[in-house]
């Protein structure tokens, strides 16, 4: 049997504060932005890295959706708060000059560049909606 051809076009991180979320997204990792609809905190902003067209983050209101019930909803919120709700992981040739850029932004430090004993030196950051960022050395 013969594997599918698909491959990952976007992916979904909520945020709280779409212009803290965009500033950190667009200045801090160098994203560019893709698309930006809505208003207030109701904004769907997409983003990703210039040299990956077919690749896309897309930041939204979080717990919005109306299946969503108000527990949910609360505990969607708190999750966030703790920063356990959502991860990504990127990806760098150079994690350390990836990890300096990105501090000197003033982004919220969870991990500096350290060799993980699983065999990948990554670094990782807080977004402003209090998302994990990871960024992993490539190989």
């Amino acid at each position: 049997m013969t594997g599918m051809d698909i491959n990952i076009s976007s992916t979904f991180l909520p945020a709280t504060d779409p212009d803290a979320s965009l500033a950190f997204y667009r200045d801090a990792l160098g994203f560019e932005i893709r698309n930006d609809v809505g208003r207030g905190t109701m904004r769907w902003i997409t983003v990703g890295p210039a040299g990956q067209k077919d690749v896309s983050i897309v930041l939204h209101p979080p717990a919005v959706d109306p299946g969503i019930t108000e527990d949910e909803r609360r505990t969607i919120t708190e999750m966030m708060a703790k920063g356990t709700y959502a991860t990504i992981v990127l990806s760098s040739p150079d994690v350390d000059a990836a990890f300096a850029k990105v501090e000197a932004t003033g982004a919220d430090v969870v991990q500096e560049p350290i060799d993980q004993p699983y065999g990948i030196r990554d670094c990782a950051f807080r977004d402003p909606a209090g998302n994990t960022v990871r960024i992993n050395q490539q190989p």
